[in-house]
């Protein structure tokens, strides 16, 4: 390539050594002599050899494109190429989101970053192999200036991938000994500049160059281990391309992957850390991997340091130096702060301003929460930040030598060095943006954490860009799918985003079962069995269910004592391990429940007829069969595989009717059929019996120190013929639910101690982690100031502390419900595991059920985890082959069921928030359980809903004041008057105020929001 630059630069150079003034210049032929001999050295040689690999990236880019977008100016080594289609993060400012009625929506399925896709075990290996061979994305087009405009529409360096050398506001100084001279070019950020720290900027060009250094990536002062030691840039074609007007230069890199061996060595070592990717979704900016010693965070700032991750994606990090450590604020110190980032520490008011459109978070954002299964072992998992009266906005990374009070600390700050594993589907649901004079169309994802993408004309439907009112809320996925805001496109979009197999089941699967209906239970087979047909079996589920695979029987004993029996449905016997069906179910995982539909794991025939417990049918079963003492204590237990035939199925309502009414004789008419054998007396007998028996047991398993964390859950009404929604509730937890509920966990409690002692290096169980540490410090530090005596030291502490009077109002269980959430969100997810992959038995604990041993059996009809663990019983037992899976083999898929465990309850919520957008708009009651500096989390009483408002999106606010003290947080909320005689009226928020809010729909799918009322409009 040519480079005239350096010679001519060079040339002044001597030109300068060279000048009249013979007191600042030696004779021309020592100065000669000298440079010659410079020149022969080898420092003047290095010196020029960085000169001439510097001079291209800084050639002039005056193109016909070159004024759309900033100088391109940072230091540049080569790094290998990777055609990565990252362009844009995603704008979430409300401004974008009001405009997007004007475009398009799309569900477009994500290329793997890297071909073939990313996981662990031999099959990441080529793959991250190939990506290091390519590192860099190949963009087209011009770019946009970065800049802040009026309306707080921000399309930052971040949002576009690009590379940016950051200012001397972020970058930390280096040591001088590390300070190497470099050539100013003709582009060089002011950073680079003397006396750059002190140069007067407009507040908008300090805006400006704050939100460039967003997406900076900082380089670390020495080589790290593995790193590729050269890098290339990545060039567009030159302006002069046919079929591409004005056409620039469009530049991103990101750094080359580690290689295995070296991700290896660097995880033994320490020097590297693996963990799951965790990306903000109300800042796309920030992203996090859990720290190993359970404390704070470790912080990735921007796209570049997450090196092609997304969210959910297992990665390896390489933290950065000390000095380039994130400063975070300490929260101890009494402060008061307003909206205004640059003016965090003063005592300030946020003001409203209708001429200008809000920034921030749009007013739909909300803070998903995840309810408590109805086994009660799976938590709350969003462990995202406890973020009660911390600032909405921290405060930039700075140099240490900035920040230096003792009342500040450190968070550690990593960058992607490697992905073990891609979590993430790469496929998105969002909106499809026509842009004139562009050869692409820009797609924003509704999902933030996910990058904006530039789609070529080419790749959208055929009369896009002639046409693109005619796309307008057609919502696609590489094929047009519907009505963007209908059930049906909406939840297709939604299955396809997190990768849920919702395709009818080939008939190489369907060849798996019986052909001939209705199947009867082969002699051979039965002989195998116990025969428990003439016992007092039935089955409780909901009213709706139609896959029921657990029933229950309880019989009196001559002694006093009761038999009593947990019988699930033997789906093992039909799944025979390694054919098809087994294969198919084995990469589901798990049934997906939707509001108005359920995506099985297995084929209807199997899940609704063969192998559910349907009331006057026989039926092939796993048993476990207790004998109890009167107060719950077991005195023995029995497994094996039997035949039962159900003589009633009842539904929650039924049983609790029952309970309720104990001495009451049913008529035939209140309750469903029954079998004649058993009338309906001895099974109100055996609900009673059952009801006392789960007392017992349940108030046993408190005083050992188990924790449940009740949360509301919110149901739906649909119409029959429609399935659309006509109301909702919230459903209400009795003791029918508590009944089941409590032998369920008996029975995986006692299958989780029979498989670990038969296979001790292969059984599947499920282990719950303790809290994060940092996020229980944080919760109980805000307690202590809100003075609520919660003890945080063990489950069953904080079970008891819950438990505890909150009050003897009205409002005492909303607040109870209120701590309950909080306390929440520092739980971590339950998983299932192999237990020959972890070496101490004290890592398989069960933190909130505080036991040693759990799994999953009870639920195989609609859990793949079950079918695994029916099979180690049936092997334990002597009646079924050895599991053919090894140790390895069993973790790798405990992983999966982890991962589809985790999408399917995503898909649930996503599916509720669906069907609630079009209950709206609805008013209740509201308690505020977080404040921030210009927002607050309310929990709606009346639904169960946890929603963020936003100080700017209140309507008839004037302005709005944020004071903090210690982790609490308030809110002086100042309302406009309604007349000019009528004085402004305020309003006080902070944790456990109630306060009046009205749910609405917004514009964009999936998403509802929560308005604030004026304190005035409260109903007496």
């Amino acid at each position: 390539m040519d480079t005239p630059l350096p010679s001519k630069r060079a040339e002044r150079r001597r030109k300068s050594k060279h000048s009249p003034n013979p007191s600042s210049a030696p004779p021309p032929k020592d100065a000669y002599a000298r440079l010659l001999a410079q020149h022969h050295s080898s420092k003047f040689r290095a010196y020029l050899e960085q000169y001439i690999h510097e001079s291209p990236t800084q050639a002039d880019e005056s193109g016909p494109a070159s004024h759309s977008g900033p100088s391109l100016h940072s230091d540049r080594v080569d790094v290998p190429q990777a055609a990565v289609n990252l362009s844009d993060s995603s704008d979430f400012s409300p401004s974008s989101l009001k405009g997007r009625c004007e475009e398009s929506a799309l569900s477009l399925y994500m290329e793997k970053l890297s071909r073939g896709g990313g996981g662990g075990g031999g099959g990441g290996v080529p793959t991250q192999d190939a990506d290091r061979k390519q590192g860099v994305a190949q963009r087209r087009g011009p770019r946009r200036d970065t800049a802040t405009s009026h309306d707080g529409d921000v399309d930052s360096a971040e949002e576009n991938g690009s590379f940016h050398k950051p200012n001397d506001a972020k970058q930390p100084q280096q040591p001088q000994q590390q300070q190497k001279p470099k050539k100013k070019g003709p582009h060089r950020d002011s950073s680079h500049q003397p006396n750059a720290q002190n140069s007067p900027l407009h507040p908008q060009d300090q805006e400006k160059r704050k939100k460039e250094n967003q997406g900076a990536e900082v380089s670390s002062p020495k080589a790290p281990l593995g790193k590729a030691k050269h890098m290339q840039r990545s060039q567009v074609n030159s302006p002069g391309d046919k079929n591409v007007k004005n056409r620039g230069f469009k530049k991103q890199v990101f750094e080359a992957y580690m290689s295995q061996e070296d991700v290896s060595h660097g995880l033994k070592r320490g020097q590297l850390l693996q963990g799951p990717l965790r990306i903000n979704p109300k800042n796309y900016t920030n992203a996090f991997i859990p720290s190993p010693d359970g404390m704070r965070d470790i912080f990735l700032d921007g796209i570049v340091s997450r090196n092609r991750a997304l969210n959910g994606d297992v990665v390896v990090v390489q933290v950065l130096p000390r000095e380039q450590w994130k400063v975070v604020k300490s929260d101890t110190d009494c402060e008061v702060s307003s909206e205004s980032e640059s003016q965090a520490n003063k005592t300030t008011q946020g003001k409203k301003s209708p001429q200008k459109k809000r920034a921030g978070p749009p007013p739909g954002a909300d803070v998903v929460v995840e309810d408590q299964y109805s086994d009660g072992d799976d938590l709350p998992t969003r462990v995202e930040g406890l973020c009660l009266g911390a600032a909405e906005n921290a405060k930039r990374a700075k140099p240490l030598e900035d920040l230096s009070s003792d009342g500040e600390i450190l968070q550690r700050t990593a960058k992607v060095v490697y992905i073990v594993e891609r979590k993430h589907s790469r496929a998105v649901t969002g909106f499809l943006k026509f842009l004139p004079d562009m050869p692409f169309a820009k797609f924003s994802p509704i999902d933030h954490r996910v990058p904006r993408i530039n789609v070529p004309l080419a790749e959208c439907p055929p009369d896009f860009a002639c046409r693109p009112g005619d796309y307008a809320n057609i919502l696609s996925l590489a094929k047009s799918l519907g009505q963007a805001g209908e059930i049906e496109p909406e939840t297709e979009g939604i299955l396809m985003e997190y990768d849920v197999d919702f395709s009818e089941f080939p008939d190489e699967v369907l060849d798996c079962l019986p052909k001939s209906l209705p199947w009867s239970i082969p002699p051979e087979e039965m002989a195998l069995r116990r025969d428990l047909r003439k016992e007092c079996i039935f089955t409780i589920d909901p009213a709706t269910a139609r896959d029921l695979d657990d029933a229950l029987s309880c019989k009196q004993l001559p002694d006093g004592n009761f038999e009593m029996g947990v019988h699930i449905a033997d789906v093992s016997y039909f799944v025979t391990e390694g054919n098809a069906l087994d294969a198919v179910a084995s990469r589901r995982a798990t049934s997906v429940y939707m509001v108005q539909k359920v995506i099985p794991m297995l084929p209807r025939l199997l899940c609704e007829e063969l192998c559910s417990l349907n009331p006057l049918t026989d039926r092939l079963t796993f048993s476990v069969i207790w004998t109890l003492s009167p107060r719950g204590k077991i005195l023995s237990e029995w497994f094996g595989r039997s035949v039962i035939r159900s003589c009633m199925k009842l539904s929650y309502d039924h049983a609790q009717s029952m309970i309720d009414a104990p001495d009451k004789l049913f008529s035939p008419g209140e309750l469903p059929p029954c079998d004649p054998e058993h009338p309906l007396d001895e099974i109100h007998a055996a609900v009673l019996r059952l009801h006392t028996l789960a007392k017992q047991l349940r108030e046993q398993r408190f005083e050992g120190g188990a924790l449940r964390l009740d949360q509301l859950k919110l149901s739906f009404t649909l119409d029959k013929e429609s399935m659309m929604p006509q109301g909702c509730y919230v459903y209400q937890y009795r003791d029918s639910n508590k009944l089941v509920e409590e032998f369920m966990l008996l029975a995986n409690m006692a299958v989780a101690n029979h498989i670990y002692r038969s296979f001790p290096q292969q059984a599947m169980l499920r282990r719950h982690p303790p809290p994060q540490a940092k996020m229980v410090d944080e919760l109980q530090e805000f307690c202590d100031q809100m003075g609520l005596a919660v003890d945080f030291s063990s489950a069953g502490a904080l079970h008891t502390s819950l438990h505890s009077t909150l009050g003897d109002d009205e409002y005492s269980s909303a607040r109870k419900e209120v701590l309950t959430k909080m306390c929440s969100k520092p739980m971590q997810m339950a998983l299932y595991f192999c237990t020959g992959a972890l070496k101490e038995e004290l890592q398989f604990r069960h933190y909130a059920l505080n036991v040693p041993f759990y799994t999953h059996f009870t639920s195989p009809i609609r859990r793949y985890a079950d079918v695994v663990v029916h099979r180690l019983l049936a092997s334990s037992l002597g009646c079924g082959p050895r599991l053919g899976l090894d140790g390895d083999e069993v973790q790798k898929q405990a992983s999966l069921c982890n991962d589809r465990k985790t999408a399917s309850k995503r898909v649930q919520e996503l599916s509720s928030e669906l069907f609630f957008g079009e209950c709206g708009p609805l008013e209740s009651e509201a308690m505020v359980m977080g404040v921030l500096n210009e927002s607050f989390d309310v929990l709606v009483l009346r639904y169960g809903v946890q929603k963020r408002i936003y100080c700017k999106s209140i309507v008839g606010l004037e302005s709005f004041q944020y004071t903090r003290v210690g982790k609490k947080g308030d809110l002086n909320l100042v309302w406009a008057p309604e007349s000019p005689r009528q004085p402004a009226v305020q309003q006080l928020i902070s944790v456990f105020s109630l306060v009046e809010v009205q749910l609405r729909a917004d514009e964009v799918a999936l998403k509802y929001s929560a308005g604030l009322k004026r304190p005035q409009d409260k109903e007496p």
